[in-house]
């Protein structure tokens, strides 16, 4: 009888670890939601938010940082995004929402030392007080959501089908999205697995 009551107790436990996890995976904007605004300082000293950017038909937002490996292999497919998606008028803004007492490397100050050394030709935006990366729903550098004008998620996940080989890519799933709602298309997929390092928060 206490054998059972054991394994019960056990099964329990784990069914609501798996539950909790999954209501936590759930949290955040899903495809077809309206994300808020926001405003955040740039590594150029500025304040950003996406209504001011008057010109542009959608946005990338792109959850990135200095430090992680997955993050650095993509710096240079994030320039070659933003300069064929913005001529569409969908810029990126990348965002760094790792807190740099965790992880140094993700200053504000390393921010700015990394924009001139790569030469960003995106806003490079610090979630300083880490409340922009959770309403999204973001969980990993690089993590990406495409939004329409009006500011409706139209995709969510990875850039690109092949993270660790820029030369084997066969689908740019962000590139394919803003083509799909500049055509007035439904975008497909919606969403897609994104693969980098988890956001680093201070326990």
């Amino acid at each position: 009888m206490m054998k059972n009551f054991l394994k019960f107790g056990v099964i329990s436990f784990i069914f609501l670890g798996v539950l909790t996890a999954a209501t936590t995976f759930s949290e955040g904007y899903k495809v077809g939601d309206k994300a808020e605004d926001f405003k955040l300082q740039s590594t150029e000293g500025d304040w950003v938010s996406l209504k001011d950017m008057k010109d542009a038909k959608g946005y990338v937002v792109v959850f990135t940082c200095n430090t992680c490996p997955w993050a650095v292999l993509y710096e240079d497919r994030i320039i070659d995004l933003h300069n064929k998606v913005s001529a569409l008028g969908y810029p990126v803004i990348a965002i760094n929402p790792n807190d740099p007492s965790v992880k140094p490397g993700d200053s504000f100050e390393a921010m700015k030392e990394r924009k001139a050394e790569k030469s960003f030709p995106f806003k490079y935006v610090f979630d300083e007080k880490q409340e922009v990366f959770p309403k999204f729903g973001a969980t990993k550098t690089p993590h990406v959501f495409v939004l329409d004008k009006e500011m409706t998620v139209r995709y969510i996940g990875a850039i690109d089908d092949n993270a660790k080989s820029p030369d084997d890519v066969s689908i740019n799933y962000v590139v394919s999205a803003v083509e799909a709602i500049s055509a007035g298309n439904e975008v497909s997929p919606t969403e897609t697995k994104a693969i980098g390092c988890s956001i680093k928060v201070a326990q």
